[in-house]
Order: structure tokens, then C-alpha cells, then sequence
């Protein structure tokens, strides 16, 4: 099958999750011996696209139009100027190259996505990796993020079928959304156990970077407030009362970077707190394997891919009980499970796991048992195809039924927007 996958990351652009997924996604599509294009931005400031092949997969980078537009002074516009490049980049593609299916990751792609429906007559299908009201408790506080809510509603609407990482995502995108039951697919995340390697050495080195003479705690992902890095601040305090030496990493970038290492100065743990900023593949998995336990304490979550990854290197997971975490962690059996935003609670199940080695290799243990069975990449990438399948089918089915080309309009709000086909 001709598959284009539409992504605003992929490595080695990237913010998350989503550039991690689409990435095994592709390559997975390939190795059964699909036909797979990325069209994703460009790494760098060149003006022109960088066409290669990695890994089995066509990966076209193009630059967005202008390349002047700042990222974060001017988001959308920063958003609309790559919806143009990958656009342009596909138009290119069509000359000689035509996919049977577009498939769009998240609302950052949608116009061209929408684009590229018309333009190849193929089916849209769509992966909404997360919803701007999830990341704000069901509010939208501000006017970009109303913008992006309308556009995740609007990229539901012209997607033929959606797919959702969890059965929580499932049903927050069909309740926020509008969308019927049958029109959403639930397709897990997966993770590659034979890549989620590390050496002896590796580990050792990392150990001896980042810990002290007490127990090793990770968090790695974004830092924004959703991610819950300042519940795991707050439990700091009462973990090093418990295990003195105990130290506190934490991988990655985001927005509350600066008020997440004033609140740590704030509780005096700065010195036992280390921001790491974003780290290589290789050095992530060796500081994973190296931690003694691994906290996800999202207060939204529609998956958690980080939770797959560190127990793919055999580290012991605490997680917050939300979203597919609470679908992909079981309480006691694949890890432990704390409320979310309590600290006490975080703190509690953290001690449980570092006083207990028994525990601790039994959940490793299930939790590997449960990513071979449910998270292998070959199977879900299938999974997923089996998803464009159907969508091709229901979009044949329609333009048979219909002598003329589909206007897709409709009134919501009292707005003329888009139909209902």
C-alpha cells in the first residue's frame, strides 16, 4: 500500500512521543513492505526540501513558507507556513508518486492534510495523538487554544477515519469532537524491545553521572504543567527524609523549564534535582536503566509512551492513575498507581518500590510479559493499515455513490462550516 504520513516531527525533530511513534510506525509499515512516505520539517534553516531514505522509509524535509516566522512569538502562523511547505512537497511528490491514504498526526498537519484529500481524491486518516481541552482539564483558557480545539474538530471532520492511541483517548475525542463510535479506531502505542537496549557499561557510566549514594528517580518528557513535574517536586521533600542521597533527573524541555527549577529551589532540592534538557537516544536509555524507578505522573495523559520505554529497559514504573496510563500500568502488577497531583501518594508508592526488590523485579517483570503481548510494533503498524483499509473503502463507497465532486459544509453554532458526509 502507498501510505504518505503527514507529522510535524520525526527524528531527528524531536518535541515527544509523537515523533518517536510516527517513526516506528513508518519504518514497521516498510519492513512489511509497504510503500511509505513522511513529509516532515525540515531540521535545519535550509530554503529547499532534503528527499533521502531511512530506514526503508522516504522521508521528504521541507522548510515552511516563510522560514522567517518565529515558533513561539507566532505559533499558528509558525503552524500555517509548514502546512504550506508540506503541501507544496506533496504537490512535488503527485508528479510521480501518488499514496492510496494520507495519514495525519495531529491537528498540526491538518490543512494539508485537507489539501491532499482533494488534490488525490485518498482518504484522510487521522491520529489525534492528545486534544488541547485533555492538556487543559476540559477548559480552553485561551484564544490559541480555542483555535486549536476548532482545528483538531475540523481535522476529525475531514479525516475518513480516526484513530486513538487509547480507549480514554477514544472516548475523549468522540465526546469533544462530535464523532460517531464507528468512525474511531483504537490502535496502542508500541515499543520495539530489541531497540530499548543498553550496555553494562552505559548504565554504569550514567549511574555514576547522575546518582549519589542513594536511590536514582527519572522523569523524562516534556515540561509542561500537564506532565505533572511539579507533583513529583513536591514529593522530593519526603523522599530524601526517607532515602537520604536519593537524587532526582529529569530528561527533557518545555515551557515550565524555569519555574519547575525555581520551585526546586524553592522546596531546597535544587541540589538534589538535576535538568538534564533533552538527551540523546543512547544516553535516555542508559539514565533510564540506571534510574530505580521511573515516575510518569501526568495529570493528562493520553498514552504515556515513556512508561513503555523505561520498562522496556527493566526499570519499575510509578505512574499517575490517568488517561491510557491507567489502561497500560496495573496497580500492583505492572507498576504502582498514585492520583493524580498527590504528592503524598507519589511519594508512598515510590517507597513501596525502593523498599521492596521483590516488587520491584516482579512488576518488571509482568510489565515486559505485557509489552511483548500488546505493544509490538509489527502488529500494531498492521493494525493500522487494516484502519486505511477500511477508509479506503468507505471513500470509494461514497464518491460511487455521488455523480459530483463533494462540497463539505456545515453549520455548527450558528456557522457555516462543514457538511456531515
Amino acid at each position: 500500500m502507498r501510505i504518505l504520513h503527514l507529522s510535524w516531527e520525526y527524528p531527528p525533530v524531536v518535541y515527544g512521543g509523537l515523533g518517536r511513534h510516527v517513526h516506528a510506525l513508518a519504518e514497521s509499515q516498510a519492513a512489511a513492505g509497504h510503500d511509505v512516505v513522511v513529509v516532515t520539517q525540515h531540521p535545519g534553516t535550509a530554503d529547499v526540501a532534503l528527499d533521502e531514505v531511512v530506514g526503508g522509509v522516504r522521508v521528504v524535509r521541507v522548510p515552511q513558507d516563510s522560514p522567517e516566522i518565529p515558533f513561539q512569538e507566532q505559533f499558528l502562523a509558525w503552524v500555517m507556513a509548514l502546512n504550506h511547505g508540506m503541501t507544496r512537497a506533496s504537490y512535488a511528490l503527485g508528479r510521480t508518486w501518488r499514496p492510496e491514504v494520507v495519514h495525519a498526526h495531529d491537528w498540526l498537519v491538518g490543512h494539508a492534510a485537507a489539501n491532499l484529500r482533494q488534490a488525490f481524491e485518498v482518504p484522510v486518516v487521522a491520529t489525534m495523538h492528545a486534544t488541547e481541552a485533555g492538556r487543559h482539564q476540559g477548559w480552553l483558557p485561551t484564544q490559541l487554544s480555542k483555535a486549536i480545539h476548532t482545528l483538531e474538530w475540523w481535522l476529525t471532520f475531514e479525516a475518513r477515519r480516526v484513530i486513538a492511541c487509547s480507549q480514554h483517548m477514544r472516548w475523549e475525542v468522540e465526546r469533544l469532537f462530535e464523532l460517531p463510535p464507528d468512525k474511531v479506531d483504537v490502535v496502542l502505542n508500541g515499543i520495539d524491545l530489541a531497540e530499548w537496549t543498553t550496555t553494562p557499561e552505559q548504565v554504569a557510566a550514567a549511574r555514576a553521572a547522575h546518582a549519589d549514594d542513594g536511590p536514582l528517580v527519572l522523569f523524562s518528557g516534556r515540561l509542561e504543567w500537564e506532565k505533572g513535574v511539579h507533583t513529583l517536586l513536591d514529593a522530593m521533600p519526603r523522599l530524601r527524609r526517607r532515602f537520604p542521597g536519593l537524587r532526582l533527573v529529569v530528561v527533557g524541555k518545555g515551557s515550565q523549564a524555569e519555574a519547575l527549577a525555581a520551585q526546586a529551589t524553592r522546596l531546597r532540592i535544587a541540589r538534589s534535582v538535576e535538568f538534564t534538557g533533552w538527551l540523546t537516544e543512547e544516553q535516555l536509555r542508559a539514565v533510564s536503566a540506571a534510574a530505580d524507578v521511573a515516575v510518569v505522573p501526568s495529570v493528562y495523559e493520553p498514552f504515556g509512551l515513556v512508561a513503555l520505554e523505561a520498562a522496556a529497559l527493566g526499570t519499575p514504573l510509578v505512574v499517575s492513575d490517568t488517561g491510557g496510563l491507567a489502561e497500560t500500568v496495573r496497580h500492583g502488577e505492572t507498576g504502582l498507581v498514585f492520583p493524580p497531583l498527590d504528592a503524598a501518594g507519589l511519594a508512598d508508592a515510590v517507597t513501596e518500590v525502593l523498599r521492596s526488590d521483590v516488587l520491584a523485579r516482579r512488576v518488571v517483570r509482568q510489565a515486559r510479559d505485557v509489552l511483548a503481548r500488546d505493544h509490538d510494533w509489527p502488529t500494531l503498524a498492521a493494525s493500522t493499515v487494516e484502519t486505511y483499509r477500511r477508509a479506503v473503502a468507505e471513500e470509494r463507497a461514497l464518491l460511487a455513490s455521488t455523480s459530483h465532486p463533494q462540497l463539505r459544509i456545515a453549520v455548527r453554532d450558528g456557522n457555516l462550516l462543514r457538511d456531515a458526509t
